[in-house]
């Protein structure tokens, strides 16, 4: 196990607090929930169809312990009451017809779940797209009172080594005040695992070396980032090699903070971070977990459709340490104006 998620273990274990999973029914969401019951990190709670389900765990492993929760949205006792409250909550979008039809989607019912309290976090993607995390999450969870957008990022991995990427899976295009609000939250996720963040905004150009609409969007992004949150390292517009290497930087930023040594890369648009981070963990042999959403009113958070058992463990950790830590991700009272 990596170093960081050896330290989180027992903080999680110590709450012992109940993810739901949507998707149930898959193999490589079986092997983690075996493993996170068994090591009685988390309580899982499967979605999906219960007698194939409580099959395929039989086929794995043995009988389901009375410590994992199975939930059929087809039959689930409470389901009518479930459809209420989303109808309740979203009447002036849907109709109690839609309503009951959407209920009986996992993906809906995990959130319904997490939405009234009966589990403390939710992981999902496993087999849906970000798109159908995102959709019920926005509907039915919402963003928190100081956060403008939902935004995620990456945890990159590898041996002692740990970097943060964002935003790898949302927002297509930010604008200035988009990314100094994800740079803040993602400095947020970093503190969490109590790792200082150092923020690096990247670009092709480095402080002025090349001018642009595209350029002058992360040069207002840090003016804003440093206006808002002062006392958060920080350096930008700057270029991956002067963010990450001291010699580098000495020679395109002699005056940054960051000295070489940035932690938190903060991506100018969807395409460079998702590109960057598939290569950095494709060539660069870095375990990629997520993405992690952030900015939500309770713990939610994405896979990726090619994610492997061990991926699913690990996310459902980060859900957990998400799970105990319930504050402001942004600062207090703060948005970026």
């Amino acid at each position: 196990m990596n170093v960081l998620f050896a330290e989180m273990v027992e903080k999680v274990r110590s709450k012992y607090p109940a993810i739901v999973f949507p998707e149930g029914e898959d193999e490589r969401v079986l092997q983690a929930a075996y493993q996170l019951d068994k090591e009685k990190i988390i309580r899982p709670v499967l979605i999906g169809q219960e007698k194939e389900l409580i099959k395929k765990w039989k086929d794995l492993f043995s009988s389901i312990p009375e410590t994992v929760n199975v939930c059929d949205p087809q039959t689930c006792p409470k389901r009518n009451t479930y459809r209420e409250a989303m109808y309740e909550r979203r009447k002036s979008k849907m109709s109690k017809a839609e309503a009951g039809a959407l209920i009986q989607e996992p993906n809906y019912f995990a959130m319904m779940l997490l939405e009234r309290g009966e589990v403390n976090g939710f992981v999902g993607g496993a087999r849906y797209a970000t798109r159908d995390i995102l959709r019920p999450a926005m509907q039915l969870i919402k963003t928190k009172p100081s956060v403008k957008r939902i935004s995620s990022h990456f945890v990159m991995l590898k041996e002692k080594t740990v970097y943060f990427f964002a935003d790898c899976a949302v927002n297509v295009s930010p604008e200035s005040r988009e990314l100094a609000e994800i740079a803040n939250l993602t400095s947020c996720s970093a503190e969490m695992f109590n790792i200082t963040p150092r923020v690096a905004f990247l670009s092709y150009s480095t402080k002025g070396s090349a001018q642009s609409e595209e350029t002058a969007v992360v040069h207002e992004a840090v003016r804003l980032f440093k206006q808002n949150y002062p006392k958060r390292p920080v350096d930008g517009e700057i270029q991956f090699d002067a963010a990450i290497i001291p010699e580098i930087n000495q020679k395109k930023s002699p005056r940054s903070p960051l000295q070489g040594n940035a932690n938190v890369f903060i991506f100018p648009n969807l395409d460079a971070a998702n590109i960057a981070y598939k290569i950095t963990q494709r060539l660069g042999g870095f375990q990629a977990l997520g993405p992690i959403l952030q900015g939500l009113n309770k713990p939610v958070n994405d896979l990726s459709r090619g994610c492997s058992s061990t991926d699913i463990y690990y996310m459902a950790l980060i859900t957990g340490l998400q799970c105990i830590e319930q504050r402001q991700t942004a600062e207090p009272g703060k948005s970026v104006q």
